[in-house]
């Protein structure tokens, strides 16, 4: 049976054998396009609005009875398991799925979901605080503060814990309890948002006695000159007048001249000022001037300025006074206009002037006073009237914008050819990190060390990465670094620091060896210690002697020796100890160094007296070399017949010098009986 016939469609004159017949429903009369095309995702896109339109619900799964409900919960179990199987470290399946658990009402399997993923990573705040608001929200009192009691002895330095634990205590009408929560969280002495809420606390109840001792022990804790001023406001919004005043007092003896800044003596300035005590604000403000200097309290004397400007003529003065200033610094500029430390003392006189424009000008006038010629030492002054320009569009004007400007203007006038400033590399790169440009900032100090390298860049742009922690970046730039100066030893120990502390000893070790290997080490001394300290926290002992061995190879040094030694003896290996101390004796009693075995008999003797070694201090003490005056007649082409004296060691082993040592004790008996002998006649 043909298709046709299925249809039930009839077949007409000019229909072909064995064809399908379209219905006539079916068949398309216009075959031409429309004005208007709509596409699939048109259509998909219109239903989706309509069912938003219309509220659809998502789509739901009956459970018509207990059977279905114990078989959906074992599925949804079971994926939730599976998840966790493949990557139990990812904590959001663990808070999932607990929370799935306690919508079910299944609450003891939510907490032993919850505890499961405790014992996978403790240390996970988000964690915590789900697990707590889930037994809060199931009224599980007791056990929230048990959960609250456990994060806080964990993890202590969790303020989050802190404050959700005194805040559920608090809600819960426990406000002895929530104070017992603040008092264990200040003996951490956390930071001043702690302190400050637990003073809130305090007085929402009206404990203001409670709350003047917390901020004499938070003062004390934090002792900056800020939190003084907040503890003064805090007793004048309150009303006790005398008690501001008496803060203000003791914070100035607490902190002394030296370190009083200009803010506390502004905020007890104003504080007097409200109290209508004129003569007070006066003393203040002078006194702040004299102990600070003008240049370094421009906000104070403007302060007083305004002081005076509201209860005197002070303003007016000061008018003038920089006015004269000002054609002062005018006339010597124009007498020598690259004299630019008048420059900068001009730019800090009009620093505290508002006129952004005029302190602008200033600056432009100030650089283009190139230095003439082109050697390093006539720049460096210079150079900073750059660096102030930039860092005032940045700080002052808040003109991104021209700082940029201002650092490419700077880095094009400096012959880099010939010479170059890092200073200005770095600061132009970490401005652009703080605009979040690191591309920039990367491509900044790439540019910096492909047309000037210099051991500064290296090292400013080593620092930036791993600030960054990108470690991979900074491994490259260390090895290009060494490429540049293989010579310097500081070099190859930073590498091989940051390959330790990334844990990677196999590296930091072919990295030691590499420094070793290299033959014209600036410092070496400095490069083997730092290996042989890298091995010895590793405990790894027989690398140790290994390495001291090598060095001994290549070089006899005393300190080598003794260090060596040193080693040993904090180890407990004695016997290794004296036979390094034989070895270095009998080795410098060759090369004929006396002061040198002088200095490690001192160090034998002294380790045979601290372990108890009689033999090691009988050997010592009898081997020990005496001081002893000789004279010798020095060799000059002058032909000079005065002999000169010096003093020498003398060891009682050293058969050649022995019997003039005998010799000499007798002489002086000899002539200290003779002495007696005068003296008795």
């Amino acid at each position: 049976m043909s298709q046709a016939v299925a249809f039930g469609a009839k077949r007409g004159s000019d229909d072909k054998p064995g064809a399908t017949r379209i219905p006539k429903a079916a068949r398309v009369k216009n075959k031409t396009p429309a004005a208007m095309q709509i596409t699939a995702e048109q259509i998909l896109q219109e239903v989706t609005d309509r069912q938003l339109e219309k509220g659809a619900p998502p789509p739901k799964q009956p459970i018509r009875n207990e059977e279905e409900l114990r078989d959906y919960k074992m599925r949804k179990r079971k994926t939730f398991e599976d998840n966790i199987r493949k990557n139990r470290g990812v904590i959001s399946n663990w808070i999932k799925y607990a929370e799935w658990e306690a919508g079910q009402k299944e609450i003891q399997r939510a907490e032993s979901v919850f505890e499961r993923a405790l014992d996978e990573d403790h240390r996970n705040i988000g964690l915590w605080l789900k697990y707590a608001e889930m037994e809060m929200k199931n009224g599980q009192v007791n056990h929230a503060r048990n959960l609250w009691n456990r994060g806080v002895t964990i993890l202590p330095r969790a303020d989050q814990f802190w404050f959700k634990f005194a805040y559920m205590e608090e809600m819960l009408g426990e406000v002895g309890k929530a104070r017992q929560v603040f008092e264990r969280w200040m003996e951490w002495e956390p930071q001043e948002q702690a302190w400050f809420s637990y003073i809130k606390m305090e007085m929402r109840y009206k404990e203001v006695e409670r709350a003047r001792k917390i901020y004499e022990r938070f003062v004390q804790v934090h002792p900056v000159t800020k939190y003084w001023i907040k503890y003064a406001k805090f007793e004048e919004e309150n009303g006790y007048l005398a008690a501001a005043r008496n803060v203000y007092e003791r914070g100035m003896e607490f902190f002394g001249d030296e370190h009083t800044d200009e803010s506390f003596y502004m905020a007890f300035a104003k504080y007097e000022e409200r109290q209508k005590e004129f003569e007070r604000v006066r003393t203040i403000y002078k006194y702040a001037i004299d102990k600070l200097g003008k240049e370094k309290c421009t906000d104070l004397f403007k302060a007083y300025s305004q002081f005076e400007k509201r209860h005197g003529d002070r303003l007016a003065i000061d008018d003038v006074i920089t006015s004269k200033r000002r054609l002062q610094y005018e006339e010597q500029l124009a007498l020598n206009s690259r004299d630019y430390d008048l420059w900068f003392n001009y730019i800090r006189l009009m620093e505290g002037h508002s006129d952004v424009d005029l302190l602008r000008e200033i600056y432009e006038r100030a650089i283009a006073n190139i230095p003439p010629i082109q050697e390093k030492r006539y720049w460096r002054r210079y150079i900073y009237l750059w660096i102030n320009y930039a860092l005032f569009e940045e700080l002052a004007a808040k003109d991104m914008e021209r700082t940029r400007e201002v650092y490419k203007a700077a880095l094009s006038t400096i012959p880099h050819r010939i010479f170059t400033f890092a200073k200005i590399w770095i600061m132009y790169s970490h401005f652009e990190v703080r605009q979040l440009e690191l591309n920039q900032a990367r491509k900044i100090l790439g540019n910096a060390i492909g047309m000037c390298p210099k051991t500064k860049l290296y090292r400013g742009y080593i620092e930036l990465e791993l600030e960054l922690r990108e470690f991979g970046r900074a491994r490259i730039l260390y090895e290009k670094f060494l490429e540049f100066n293989p010579s310097n030893c500081t070099t190859w120990i930073k590498y091989a620091e940051l390959e330790s502390i990334l844990g990677d000893v196999d590296r930091t070790r072919a990295i030691f060896e590499l420094a070793t290997e290299y033959p014209s080490m600036d410092i070496p001394e400095i490069l083997w210690k730092a290996y042989i300290d890298f091995e010895v926290e590793l405990e790894d002992w027989e690398r140790v002697r290994a390495l001291y061995e090598r060095l001994l190879d290549k070089t006899k040094h005393i300190k080598v020796w003794l260090s060596y030694a040193k080693f040993e003896a904090s180890i407990e290996e004695l016997e290794n100890t004296r036979a390094i101390f034989g070895r270095a004796d009998k080795l410098l009693k060759e090369l004929g160094r006396q002061e040198e075995r002088k200095s490690l008999h001192d160090l034998w003797l002294t380790f045979g007296m601290t372990h108890g070694d009689e033999a090691c201090q009988f050997d010592i003490q009898k081997e020990k070399a005496k001081r002893v005056k000789n004279r010798h007649l020095p060799s000059n082409e002058g032909g000079a017949t005065e002999w000169e004296e010096y003093w020498e060691y003398v060891f009682p082993d050293e058969g050649t010098k022995a019997p003039n040592l005998k010799l000499l004790e007798m002489a002086k008996k000899w002539k200290k009986g003779n002495e007696e002998a005068l003296s008795n006649v």
